[in-house]
């Protein structure tokens, strides 16, 4: 056989124990658990990949957030926004029952924020009220739908902004992403074949400050590990139920190089807690892996 042939296998077999090993510690942190736990992670530079429940349709919560950011630089990329633009906040918008650090910063309301600050508080700080302000700005769920399907991306549904998701707790479940489509989603992104340059490194710099979902993907890394992501929860509703405890991201390893992860928690009947320790111990797991 030639060189080039046994380098191949040899790559091959490294990459099937990798993903042998891997598989073995998320199961061990998934068994026995009350939930249906989907897992994706794609290395950029390798190509690695492993996923559990991949291709599995669940529901992102806030997540959203993140394609909904993309849809909006995108026009902002066409002329048609700026992120200089005032966006002007009625009473009526800031909803009460509702997660909204604009709101609890100006709980009169009646108050102008620049597009890109409204941007920073719908993805960093997962403000629904911003989130869905930017909704009615372009046009809607719609408009995000179209994007992702413009941009070659499978494996996403999203139809219900938060206000609709805060009405009725169900319509939580129309808006979907599978584990595979979210790392996909996630290293287009990085490529810059969503966003133009100025527009990736700008949101890029939006997520690696997410201040949401400490105890979930970044809770066991080393602190000083570039994370780029965006998290998503439900509440707890009939029988304890939680709809979703999900977290996405772009981890920067010491050496340079990257991959995307994708935990989503669904239909748990487990704590909090256990919930967001499973994302966080996966996370682990798979750091530890790709840093052996």
């Amino acid at each position: 056989m030639k060189k080039a042939g046994l380098f191949f296998l040899l790559i091959s077999s490294l990459a099937m124990a990798q993903k042998s090993s891997l598989e073995q510690k998320i199961n061990s942190i998934t068994t026995g658990k009350k939930a249906t736990v989907g897992v994706s992670v794609l290395g950029f530079e390798n190509n690695f990949k492993y996923s559990k429940n991949g291709d599995k349709e669940l529901p992102m919560l806030s997540v959203f957030k993140f394609h909904i950011g993309c849809a909006v630089l995108n026009l902002v990329d066409k002329g048609k926004l700026s992120l200089d633009q005032k966006l002007f906040f009625k009473k009526e918008d800031m909803l009460e029952n509702t997660w909204s650090p604009i709101r609890d910063k100006y709980p009169d309301a009646n108050v102008s924020l620049s597009l890109g600050e409204v941007l920073d508080y719908t993805v960093a700080l997962s403000d629904n009220n911003g989130c869905d302000l930017l909704l009615k700005l372009i046009g809607g769920t719609q408009t995000v739908q179209k994007f992702m399907d413009s941009k070659g991306v499978k494996g996403v549904q999203i139809k219900r902004n938060e206000d609709d998701m805060h009405k009725n707790w169900k319509t939580q479940y129309d808006n979907v992403s599978t584990p595979n489509s979210a790392v996909l989603v996630l290293k287009k992104f990085y490529d810059g074949k969503l966003l133009s340059k100025k527009s990736t490194d700008y949101l890029m710099q939006i997520m690696l400050g997410t201040k949401t979902g400490t105890n979930k993907i970044v809770e066991q890394l080393p602190k000083s590990t570039p994370v780029a992501h965006k998290t998503g929860a439900s509440g707890k509703y009939e029988k304890g139920l939680t709809v979703a405890e999900n977290d996405i991201g772009i981890i920067t390893l010491p050496n340079g190089k990257h991959y995307a992860i994708a935990v989503f928690v669904n239909n748990s009947t487990e704590s909090d807690a256990v919930n967001c320790r499973m994302v966080s111990d996966i996370s682990k797991a798979v750091w530890d892996d790709f840093n052996k």
